[in-house]
């Protein structure tokens, strides 16, 4: 899918898009991602300023969904609960524009650039992971408090979304390379991860709008500074889920229970963890690595899921054998 002719034509329906943002169609625009979308960085020299521009990938979210998710950002940035980039309207005032795309209207969003770069997926990120639990818990905070707006619309992960009978990533079952043993381990894990979270429930202190992909990519660091970007997951599920996504792709990591406890006192600094809130963070790490383990298999195309590959799902069955282990 995305091959250099389908990226050229991404690029030449962007190009189309970017006067309703009082830009010229021929300024420098650079490719810098693609996941579910694709983002690119604009530099226009009226501006004086780069912009980034998100080209919604089709069939995926609905606008209403995105003008929400760009309400809850900038509710986030009024009340100064974090740092993150500024959605930027079009000369009319809209949010979102758009261009047909082979059939398929593409979204566009734009945001003010954030400086700031990724950190490491090592003992040098645990100061940064505490810091990341306090804003997870202001997060938090302020969904509980805002007034959303009637007309407030995003995907619920619980986890028939994530695992079961309505998955909005793929089925796990369809994980690349996955074997008839290796299946067996995981439908098993399956059965225990849906118990679980049965039983934790969903009331209002455990489970309401998150961020839900608060990976490594998404966090900018700046000096003192931890940017918060890309809140096209968020949506409704569990609170203690976004430390779980936090560590998305190094699960298995000998870092990650360091980056868990540096997480949980960021947080327990600005709100509250239940000792039922924490005999579940194994659960949330195992649920979000099965969900990539689908993801990886229904984005095959993507850079991300080619470079995770088959080794991925091998790593998820050894962690689900562990996972069922501990739970004996």
């Amino acid at each position: 899918m995305y091959d250099a002719a389908f990226l050229d034509r991404l690029e030449a329906g962007l190009r189309g898009a970017l006067p309703a943002w009082g830009m010229e169609a021929g300024v420098s625009l650079r490719l810098l991602t693609i996941s579910e979308n694709a983002t690119f960085l604009v530099e226009d020299p009226v501006r004086g300023h780069p912009v980034i521009f998100r080209v919604h990938r089709p069939a995926y979210h609905e606008k209403e969904e995105i003008i929400s998710e760009l309400a809850w950002i900038s509710a986030l940035i009024a009340d100064g609960t974090v740092a993150t980039p500024r959605p930027l309207a079009t000369v009319g005032g809209d949010l979102l524009g758009s261009f047909e795309d082979g059939g398929d209207l593409r979204h566009v969003a734009a945001f003010e650039f954030m400086s700031g770069a990724e950190p490491e997926a090592s003992s040098s990120s645990v100061p940064w992971f505490h810091t990341l639990g306090a804003v997870s818990a202001q997060l938090h905070a302020h969904t509980r408090a805002w007034a959303r707006p009637g007309t407030f619309r995003r995907k619920t992960w619980d986890f028939d979304a994530m695992l079961g009978h309505r998955p909005l990533w793929g089925d796990w079952r369809a994980g690349l390379g996955l074997d008839g043993p290796g299946r067996q381990v995981l439908e098993r894990t399956s059965v225990e991860l849906e118990r679980r979270l049965r039983a934790y429930g969903q009331a209002p202190d455990r489970f309401g709008l998150i961020h839900a992909d608060l990976r490594l990519a998404n966090l900018l660091v700046d000096g003192d500074r931890l940017g918060i970007i890309d809140f096209d997951d968020c949506g409704f599920s569990w609170f203690m889920y976004d430390f779980a996504a936090a560590v998305s792709f190094f699960e298995d990591d000998p870092v990650v229970p360091d980056l868990q406890e540096a997480w949980l006192e960021g947080y327990r600094s600005q709100g509250q963890v239940t000792a039922d809130d924490l005999a579940m963070m194994p659960v949330f790490l195992m649920l979000r690595r099965m969900l990539l383990t689908a993801w990886i298999a229904s984005h095959a195309e993507t850079p991300t899921a080619q470079e995770m590959g088959v080794p991925y799902t091998a790593g998820t069955v050894v962690l689900a054998e562990r996972f069922l282990a501990e739970q004996a």
